[in-house]
């Protein structure tokens, strides 16, 4: 078998092409499931703090 093969009938390409449009697709709905964790712990995180910066800073200003 030489080093690059091409064949002559491309419907051998076909199962490579599904393959990768499959991962493609798995990828993609993988970065987005990240992306919406990302953005729900970003508020979880926002909301935890910035309550704890707003009862600080009230406490040092009563003083």
């Amino acid at each position: 078998m030489p080093f690059l093969y091409f064949p002559e009938d491309k419907t051998a390409y076909l199962p490579a092409a599904i393959t990768l449009i499959i991962f493609m697709a798995m990828a993609a709905v993988t970065m987005y499931l990240f992306y919406k964790k990302s953005k729900k712990d970003e508020q979880a995180f926002n909301e935890k703090y910035e309550n704890s910066i707003h009862d600080a800073s009230e406490s040092v200003e009563s003083k």
